[in-house]
């Protein structure tokens, strides 16, 4: 049995603001701080371990590992990459979302925000921050829940699968609409039901897998 444990980042600061983030980078807030320090003594207690970690290049989901992981005092080796950042909300990053909502109607911003193949209003040009770990042309202008998992899938498959089938203990910390888009692959599950499946911040989510990565068991530690 192969046990992979997945950890949606610490509430952030902009998550407190109620604003749009996608590839923001923004920092954890003190709450997220306290709720990530939180999961990983309740991973210790719990007796886990890991071999290797996997993470996206925005400080919200990296910066909740490494308090994971000095919790559990362990050290361990830990990629990250953009594939697994969250989803590129376009234009609407940086919005207060009751704001939104006033602006745009509160069924457009949810058919942008829970739909999963409709994308927001694209931004002009991507300024945000300079990407090194992003060759120019993959940096997305705005992007919807099905153009994340294309991204993140192939980066899954190919690099963190065979990890989990050489029977090493992994750990991913990433955020909201790239979880749901691991979790869509692994349980095989239709756009519709995927948008419908809300991550809590800071829980460790656990999945218990056999050689063909077939779900044996799921749970949350809290």
């Amino acid at each position: 049995m192969n046990k992979l444990v997945i950890i949606r980042h610490g509430e952030s600061v902009w998550n407190k603001e109620n604003v749009f983030t996608g590839w923001i980078d923004a920092p954890l807030s003190e709450e997220g701080i306290s709720q990530a320090r939180k999961a990983g003594q309740i991973l210790k207690e719990k007796g886990f371990t890991f071999d290797l970690g996997f993470t996206s290049v925005l400080q919200r989901a990296y910066n909740t590992l490494d308090l994971v992981l000095k919790e559990m005092n362990i050290s361990i080796p830990v990629e990250k990459s953009w594939r697994l950042n969250e989803r590129h909300y376009g234009d609407l990053q940086g919005l207060n979302k009751n704001e939104t909502k006033e602006k745009f109607g509160e069924e457009q911003v949810a058919l942008w925000r829970r739909s999963y193949d409709v994308q927001p209003p694209a931004k002009e040009e991507e300024k945000e921050f300079a990407y090194k770990e992003v060759k120019e042309g993959d940096v997305p202008l705005t992007e919807s829940l099905k153009d994340t998992e294309e991204r993140l899938i192939p980066y899954w498959k190919e690099t963190i699968v065979p990890q989990i089938l050489d029977n090493k203990k992994v750990i991913i910390a990433a955020h909201g609409n790239s979880i749901r888009a691991l979790i869509k692959n692994l349980e095989g599950l239709s756009g519709e039901e995927i948008t419908k499946i809300e991550i809590p911040v800071g829980i460790p989510l656990v999945y218990e897998l056999d050689n063909n990565l077939k779900i044996l068991n799921k749970y949350y530690l809290n």
